[in-house]
């Protein structure tokens, strides 16, 4: 055929295409419809047209002319279908009911398969295995059909989810029961369950793992193509084609599962790597790519219906009638059967009734079953009766469904009320109208009075504006609980979070790393309120300054192999996260006060501004504890959030002069390099140092000052630094016995089994006890913000015992008077449970006092706790002479320590309780407390 003539013939139908949608909308037909009845009128056209000018006797011949075959419909449009309906989806919305998606893509798949087939084989004479054949091809349903009807009609989100989710999965299972029927027919395999099974299991897996790796290589390569728009939109024009024709043809797995999640990647992560405004070009660019795919693909398949229908006899159109009803049958069967059993289990997620019905009535077929029956055509080893069968049987029911489901669909979904919105969103509706139209109507007024427009016209305006409001009936949000508007205030918020963060993404103030984590967790909290309402947010909040999964196993590789440079790059990135959240968390609290109060109300915003704060406070007290211990690196991180801020403002400032022509071009890029030369230095990240040295943390620590050098070298060699969280436990009861921890910097806890707490802070060490076989008092130890500990095993610790005597004494002194304390401290609980029947208030303790039962405990020595000491040494001398003796008098004055220090602690823990909530397992997402 002549390049000419094909350009021509190509031509023509687009433009044809171009006036299809608003002739679909006077008409009030769905747009595929419509495609449908245009392309079997051109496929009837381009046979008889001798009437025709010789231009248009031209186009209709290249139409009749073009070899449209099966694998033009497979390998050219349906790879652009699958991108792009994958890549306008919400991933995280499609997981949210993964289970009744691929319930409908795969089961209903199965069992339309099954019922088709053994349906027709007990009526026809076509065999089993032609009849599943058919049942396998009439099984996949075409998302643009019914998805350009719910969006018509503004069907829910969620109901369009469902049915573009099964549209993207059920032709991979349709294509890969098809494949494996076809061939048993054709002679080349047998037709076993575990057959089919293994195959199928084989190409859906496997496409999906090549689909996840090539749209991860896609989304690294943008950073590469980054600031070339164009450069960046062709690669994933070229995605979907890579994806498809190499999972085919060079790893034999789905190439149809391949593309979807390819599309689903670049859709999810893929706008983090791009530059800030490809991605807002990208989805323009492939609604136009979907529109002429779907356009020609229906165009070309409905031309081809004349052909394939003329050798249909009545016989044939009436099994395509049974077809019709078991197909509705078999469906019914997943979606009324099925579905409700699979939300029992945890991947399934309640359906409404109204969503059944539509899910069964708008199963349309389209241009996939069309093209998969016209390449059974095609093979020429199936028998002729057969293929001839299959063609006609399939051509009609796409018909039926288009003709009968399609042209039903809206009146149905209207009929149900899906159409609707619910009482709360019509009432936010009615007031956001209300609100925005008392806005217009005063700025309407300043343009008449500036532009001295007539009173008469004003006074006409005025009365559109008055007429509109007086319409809304329900507009006071009085209507609504108070919990209804909060939660529908907070949802608010959470939607401009997800846009605020990619604002700051876009003015590149974060790298697309961190976006792609601070964008995950906007969308959970976004979630947690849609799912949850004001529980589900608080729940959200605290999880949201918990640390990450990578953390968490950085953090467990430095315990175990002493790694410390993915530790300290997690706990760099979790100071960006955190900066970047408590920005863009003040910004929301002044963004709820504006915008939220006119519309729900100064009740509800105080609220929401008060849960807000909340979680602004959780966010300083994690960047508190963090900025104490890593001060320096808490100061670049606020010049380089700074100078970001900075240099975008500059960038938008020069962007504004050229666009009013105060500059040139020439100077616009001059002033582009030195912007980019001036602020070169911000995108420098520096480590983040969390010197774990043990020979440099062993020289902070006071009970090793004056050993020799050898010994210290000695010492750092069996020390095992080890980085404490905030409220993180060091040493559990599991854990005494087996090791020992010196302070280095920072502060512990350490719980006692009376409920007192003792902080240990810098030079401080405890869990010796344990390790001297003292297991009387065993008491859990938890840091106080980030502390640097160094661990010394049994082994070790009794080693270093052996080798270096002046350590020895040294330590065995102190735990001597922490064993003395502990003696006294029994000796005074089992006098007090004899000889007091109920409790007694106690006076609250001294300064002196309590300083000096810390010091009994094993804390540092103080100068209140030394001159309370030297006093209290006096009256017990005193009280020794007169009247018992010098030992009585100790064990009195330690025994009445140790219980002011318990009144004193329990004291502290009622005005703080804070302080002493220690979670059960390592609080590795609790806000930090910051070290006394």
């Amino acid at each position: 055929m002549d390049v000419g003539f094909l350009v021509f013939g190509l031509a023509g139908l687009l433009t044809l295409v171009c006036f299809m949608p608003p002739l679909a909308g006077r008409l009030k037909l769905p747009y595929s419809v419509l495609l449908a009845i245009v392309g079997c009128l051109l496929g009837i056209i381009v046979h008889v047209h001798g009437w025709a000018p010789s231009w248009i006797g031209d186009f209709l011949d290249s139409l009749e002319r073009f070899e449209i075959s099966s694998e033009t419909f497979l390998m050219v449009f349906l790879p652009v279908l699958l991108f792009e309906t994958a890549l306008s989806m919400n991933v995280r919305r499609l997981m949210d009911d993964i289970g009744p998606i691929l319930m409908m893509a795969i089961v209903a798949v199965v069992v339309c398969t099954v019922v088709v087939g053994v349906t027709l084989d007990a009526i026809s004479p076509y065999g089993l295995v032609v009849c599943l054949l058919l049942g396998a091809i009439v099984a996949t349903t075409d998302p643009v059909a019914v998805v350009g009807i719910f969006r018509e009609v503004g069907a829910p989100k969620r109901l369009t989810t469902l049915v573009e989710g099964e549209s993207l999965f059920n032709d991979a299972a349709s294509i890969a029961l098809y494949s494996v029927l076809l061939a048993v027919l054709g002679g080349h395999g047998e037709l076993t369950a575990s057959g089919i099974f293994n195959d199928f299991i084989v190409h859906f897996i496997g496409g999906g793992i090549a689909g996840f790796a090539m749209g991860r290589l896609a989304c690294f390569l943008f950073a590469w193509l980054r600031g070339f728009p164009t450069a960046e939109i062709t690669l994933t024009l070229t995605l979907a084609y890579l994806s498809f024709f190499i999972s085919e043809h060079y790893l034999n797995v789905s190439g149809v599962v391949a593309t979807v999640i390819a599309g689903l990647v670049v859709g999810s992560t893929g706008r983090t790597r791009m530059s800030p405004t490809t991605f807002e070009y990208l989805s323009s660019a492939w609604e136009q790519f979907g529109f002429w795919a779907n356009s020609l693909i229906f165009l070309f398949a409905a031309m081809l219906i004349p052909k394939l229908m003329a050798a249909a006899d009545w016989q044939e159109l009436a099994l395509v009638a049974v077809v019709f009803v078991a197909t509705l049958v078999a469906r019914a069967i997943v979606v009324f059967g099925l579905l409700p059993l699979l939300g029992l289990t945890r991947l399934g997620t309640k359906v409404s009734r109204p969503y059944k019905v539509v899910m069964l009535w708008g199963g349309l077929r389209g241009a996939v079953s069309l093209a998969l029956a016209l390449a059974v055509t095609e093979q020429t080893g199936v028998a002729e009766e057969a293929r001839q069968f299959i063609a006609v049987a399939t051509t009609s029911y796409v018909l039926l469904t288009l003709f009968i489901n399609g042209i039903s669909l809206r009146p149905l979904i209207r009929m149900l009320g899906l159409n609707q919105l619910s009482p709360v969103e019509r009432t936010i509706r009615n007031q956001a109208l209300a609100v925005a139209l008392e806005d217009l109507q005063g700025k309407t007024e300043e343009v008449a009075k500036t532009e001295h427009i007539g009173t008469e016209v004003r006074e006409r305006i005025r009365s559109v504006f008055d007429a509109s409001l007086t319409s809304v009936h329900d507009g006071q949000v009085s209507q609504m609980t108070d919990d209804q508007r909060v939660a529908v205030g907070l949802a608010i918020v959470a939607q401009r979070e997800e846009e605020m963060f990619f604002d700051i993404l876009k003015a590149q103030i974060v790298d697309w790393r961190m976006a792609e984590t601070l964008l995950a967790r906007a969308e959970r909290l976004e979630d947690a309120i849609r799912l949850g309402g004001i529980p589900g947010f608080e729940r959200a909040i605290v999880a949201d300054v918990r640390y990450s999964t990578g953390f968490r196993l950085a953090l467990r590789l430095h315990y175990l192999f002493g790694f410390q440079g993915w530790l300290a790059r997690e706990l760099g990135q979790r100071f960006a996260n955190l900066m970047s959240k408590r920005s863009v968390a003040q910004r929301l609290i002044v963004f709820a006060r504006e915008q939220i109060t006119p519309l729900l109300g100064e009740q509800a915003t105080q609220r929401i501004v008060s849960l807000h704060q909340r979680r602004l406070d959780l966010i300083e007290n994690a960047m508190q504890a963090l900025n104490l211990q890593y001060p320096s690196y808490a100061q670049w991180l606020q010049e380089s959030y700074l100078g970001r801020v900075a240099r975008e403002m500059e960038r938008i400032r020069y962007r504004d002069m050229l666009e009013q022509f105060l500059i040139s071009g020439e100077v616009y890029a001059d002033l582009m390099s030195q912007l980019k030369s001036r602020w070169a230095h911000i995108d420098k990240h520096p480590p983040l140092d969390i010197e774990m040295s043990a020979a440099e943390l062993i020289k902070r620590v006071p009970l090793f000052e004056g050993l020799s050098a050898d010994s210290l070298r000695a010492i750092s060699k069996l020390l095992k630094p080890r980085l404490a969280l905030p409220d993180q436990r060091v040493l559990t009861k599991g854990r005494h016995g087996e090791e020992m921890c010196f302070v280095a910097s920072g502060a512990v806890a350490v719980h006692l089994p009376d409920h007192t707490m003792i902080e240990l802070g810098s030079g401080e060490f405890f869990g010796e006890l344990g390790l001297l076989g003292e297991q009387q008092i065993m008491p859990d130890v938890t840091s106080l913000g980030y502390s640097k500990l160094l661990m010394l095993s049994s082994r070790d610790f009794h080693a270093l015992l052996a080798r270096d005597e002046h350590l020895r004494e040294r330590i065995q002194l102190v735990a001597k008077q922490r064993l003395r304390a502990i003696e006294v401290w029994k000796q005074f609980s089992q006098a007090n449970a004899a000889s007091v029947p109920a409790p007694a208030p106690v006076a609250a303790p001294s300064p002196a006092q309590a300083a000096e039962a810390a010091e009994a405990a094993g804390a540092s020595p103080s100068p209140v706790a030394q001159a309370s000491r030297d006093a209290q040494g006096a009256r017990d001398a005193e009280v020794s002479r007169d009247t018992q003796g010098h030992h009585d008098a100790e064990a009195f004055r330690d025994t009445q320590a140790l219980h002011d220090a318990q009144t004193s602690q329990e004291a502290r823990a009622a005005a703080a309780p804070g302080d002493n909530d220690a979670p059960d397992s390592p609080a590795l997402g609790a806000p930090g407390i910051v070290p006394r």
